[in-house]
């Protein structure tokens, strides 16, 4: 399934992109280290009250001391070398899964690249290990006023841009201020509290929120990438464009053949290849991603090497697409990878800016016609679980019975949300396996006539009498095995129900100006859930084009569940709050919830090596493998 994954704006230096990557983006080992600027220090003593730190996180844990040699989870002797060639498989902000015309991913317009996140520096990364905590990369440090509403970051002298120009808080500060005003509508909305940004030197960034400042906003500004202020006042933001913009990290743009290829080849004299944050990591020399119309087409193309990773996300391919020569004859290997990340929520998503999904009963009667059980043992295989929570595999995730601390955050809400979230946390109808639940869809007819619909003779009338029509919209057809066995229960029921393929640019446009009725999405989970939860769900999202809120839920008490979520101040109390928010969306009905896979299948031509131990969000395979020459060799010997 394509993941539209929304990692925080700290991880888009990468952005909400879920641009592909956690920016971790590091280190060259084999050039020369040029010569370096003295270290940066702080022009004043520490004032009082305030508090310095090499990191920042959400709620003040950082597990990594200020003397940190390396991540835990890397070889900081990788070699450096070679390619990995992949297809996209994660997508945010205006990235399309297959095809782009833009190299400018920050803002509404276009079909942006894949992996542009790479090129770009922060002023602080996060890593693979942590949910919530950024280190300084740009920044050396920063200090936090007692009121936490001002940020001073310490910028390292030696930060520069790909064409050797010094990269300076007064780059820092405009790009702030220009994604808060020009920037995709996703990240104005992260910027919403950022009251000023202001280089007092060259080294020294400043930034003041306002006191309605969420948990997370700090870490939005610290995590978002920096542009270069004379290349962005020479050339407009605000337009798509095929031309590489300055960048500072370890990748810049290599090949680029437009909808096809894009390609990243690693900086050898990066400014920052020796810091402990990027040791052992971008070991790859260049990084390429080859786009196709279709997921079988990219499959087919993996099987000729012409890509050489993948994280396969069929199970069809997993369970029986292995049986080619260069699998059998171990130049492919597979491997699998307990995820123990947030599983995100994958499903079908009614959109209820139309008349026909607004009522809540007949959004309900659609999730009694899907049976789960026929399709994850007759199409997958039974190698999925069912989804059921907004914060599946987490214990955000509201089970039973609300607890007494949830009960007492719900109570004042009483009457103006459904009583379905005061008891039981609401399941998806299981039904008995054969595809075609009498009793599920007995229940489903009960709710569409008391929702006011009628039956027409085979056409079932929506309540103003208009026939019942359901689309369900995608750009490739991957799902549509999946879908079938849905629209035959509907049609059953009398709905006219299809399943419609459109090319992938429309597709994007349709869905940034929410003109569909149904659509597919697999939207990404953060283990702290933050801003996203805005994004998501939030009432404000739900009227902004290009926002990830599918279903265009606007409601009240949606919003205020948000609003303590993101100003809860220790990480119980978020998830008490998240589980009362998880009983209420699902008592919605906003979606037909999908499935969740508890593992990464990896496969890949045996060209890899990977360090002993695997990150705990994420396999961190375009960050932490490399190219073995050695391995590489004998795979070719082989073929």
């Amino acid at each position: 399934m394509p993941t539209l994954t929304r990692r925080s704006a700290l991880a888009l230096g990468s952005t909400l992109a879920g641009a592909a990557i956690t920016r971790t983006w590091p280190a060259s080992a084999d050039a020369a280290p040029a010569a370096s600027p003295a270290p940066a220090a702080w022009p004043e003593p520490l004032p009082a009250g305030w508090a310095e730190s090499h990191g920042l996180s959400a709620f003040g844990e950082l597990n990594l001391p200020a003397d940190f040699q390396n991540l835990p989870y890397v070889d900081p002797a990788a070699p450096k070398g070679g390619i990995i060639v992949l297809e996209p498989t994660s997508a945010g902000l205006n990235q399309n899964f297959t095809t782009f015309d833009s190299l400018n991913i920050y803002i509404l317009r276009g079909d942006g690249a894949a992996g542009m996140g790479l090129i770009f520096d922060t002023l602080m990364t996060g890593t693979l290990d942590e949910p919530d905590a950024l280190y300084g990369l740009v920044a050396k440090s920063v200090r936090v006023s007692p009121d936490r509403l001002t940020y001073r970051f310490l910028l390292r002298p030696e930060a520069r841009f790909h064409d050797g120009s010094k990269l300076t808080a007064a780059d820092a500060a405009f790009t702030l201020d220009l994604l808060k005003t020009k920037g995709h509508p996703n990240l104005r909305t992260g910027l919403r509290h950022l009251v000023s940004a202001t280089a007092l030197a060259d080294d020294l960034l400043e930034v003041k929120l306002d006191p309605e400042r969420t948990r997370e906003t700090h870490l939005t500004v610290a995590g978002l990438p920096i542009f270069s202020k004379s290349y962005y006042t020479a050339h407009p933001f605000d337009q798509t464009t095929m031309d590489p913009p300055l960048g500072s990290s370890v990748y810049r743009v290599g090949r680029v053949d437009q909808g096809r290829t894009i390609a990243f080849d690693r900086v050898p004299d990066y400014w920052a290849r020796d810091l402990p944050i990027n040791r052992g990591q971008a070991n790859f020399d260049t990084i390429r991603y080859e786009y196709y119309r279709e997921r079988q087409v990219g499959f087919e193309a993996f099987k000729s090497g012409a890509t050489t990773f993948r994280e396969d996300l069929t199970s069809y391919n997993w369970a029986k697409g292995y049986d080619f020569p260069a699998a059998n004859d171990g130049r492919v290997q597979r491997r699998t990878v307990p995820d123990d990340a947030a599983a995100g929520v994958q499903g079908w998503w009614m959109n209820q800016r139309r008349d026909k999904f607004k009522d809540p009963r007949i959004r309900q009667a659609m999730g009694f016609c899907w049976d789960f059980a026929w399709v994850n043992k007759n199409i997958m295989y039974g190698l999925y679980q069912r989804t059921v929570s907004f914060f599946q595999n987490t214990p955000m995730a509201a089970v039973g019975l609300p607890l007494p601390d949830e009960t007492l955050l719900l109570e004042p809400f009483r009457g103006r949300i459904p009583d379905a979230a005061f008891g039981p946390a609401v399941l998806p109808p299981e039904g008995d396996g054969s595809g075609q639940d009498r009793a599920m869809l007995s229940q489903a007819n009960k709710l569409l006539m008391a929702a006011g619909c009628r039956r027409d003779g085979n056409t079932l009338r929506l309540p103003s009498g208009e026939p019942f029509r359901i689309e369900f919209l995608d750009f490739q057809s991957s799902l549509e095995r999946h879908t079938q066995p849905f629209i035959k229960n509907l049609q059953l029921l009398g709905v006219d129900a299809s399943f419609r393929v459109v090319d992938a640019s429309q597709y994007q446009g349709r869905v940034q100006n929410f003109d569909y009725d149904i659509v597919t999405a697999r939207q990404g989970a953060d283990p702290t859930p933050g801003e996203g939860l805005r994004y998501l769900y939030g009432s404000e999202a739900a009227r902004t084009p290009g926002s990830p809120n599918l279903t265009g839920i606007s409601d009240p008490v949606v919003d205020a569940l948000i609003e303590k979520a993101l100003h809860a101040s220790s990480r119980p109390e978020l998830t008490v709050i998240c589980r009362a928010l998880d009983r209420v969306l699902r008592s919605y009905y906003l979606w037909v919830p999908m499935w969740n896979n508890p593992a990464h299948w990896l496969a890949y031509w045996d060209d890899f090596s990977w360090p002993a131990r695997t990150p705990k969000l994420d396999p961190g395979v375009l960050s932490t493998w490399w190219y073995d020459e050695a391995k590489a060799k004998a795979t070719k010997a082989k073929g």
